[in-house]
């Protein structure tokens, strides 16, 4: 039987049946610990360490693209691949240091519907953060740079067949462009929770409906 729909402000909605969430920005705040392993990293090629706020206007796309970013030059300039590899090396050093759960969060993945979780993040990385959150457990399945990126659907697609779940039957929940562009792509219904940096290209590409915080989010869900 269909769930029943549900007014937002925006538009009706209809209950999930599973939930699909980013990580980075939407459950957890790790931009600190992303931060300074980006800057221990510029330091380890004699480079000089960049502001806390442009590291983090630069988060969200993986951590090749970040890199390059953090370095200013092109994706296959050969310096790439070789600071990826050190950046990983110290972030999974210190994967959690200063990263938190964002407020809402684990309410939302107690709240007893299924969940999944489609990450950019490094999936070694990830997983050292869930457990060190006490989250492992929270999620069916965990995609994390397994493939595409997200703008790529590939995440949500596997998601879903994971769950045996229908697209209209899902959400996604997310904090990015990246993250409304993955769900549409797939047919997924999408919701943008704001809170930490600049949404403006975000609330730009279109999201369903807009939540204030993942504590706006548990309405939804009863």
């Amino acid at each position: 039987m269909k769930s029943r729909q549900l007014e937002s402000g925006m538009r009706a909605v209809v209950r999930p049946r599973a939930l699909l969430y980013d990580l980075d920005g939407t459950l957890i705040d790790s931009r600190k610990d992303i931060a300074e392993a980006c800057n221990e990293t510029l330091r380890s090629f004699g480079r000089t360490p960049q502001k806390f706020e442009a590291i983090v206007a630069m988060i969200g796309d993986g951590a090749k693209t970040l890199i390059a970013r953090v370095f200013g030059v092109r994706e296959d300039d050969p310096i790439v691949s070789n600071a990826v590899t050190v950046f990983r090396q110290f972030y999974t050093a210190k994967p959690c240091v200063h990263t938190t759960l964002l407020p809402g969060a684990r309410e939302a993945l107690h709240s007893g519907v299924r969940a999944a979780l489609v990450t950019n993040k490094p999936r070694d990385i990830t997983l050292l953060v869930l457990e060190a959150l006490g989250i492992s457990n929270a999620f069916e399945m965990v995609w994390a740079a397994d493939g595409p990126l997200k703008p790529s659907p590939a995440g949500v697609v596997a998601a879903l067949e994971a769950l045996h779940i229908d697209a209209s039957d899902a959400w996604f929940v997310g904090d990015g462009a990246q993250d409304i562009g993955a769900a549409k792509a797939a047919g997924v219904f999408v919701a943008l929770v704001a809170g930490i940096g600049d949404h403006g290209s975000a609330h730009a590409a279109g999201p369903d409906l807009l939540l204030p915080s993942l504590s706006a989010l548990l309405p939804y869900l009863r």
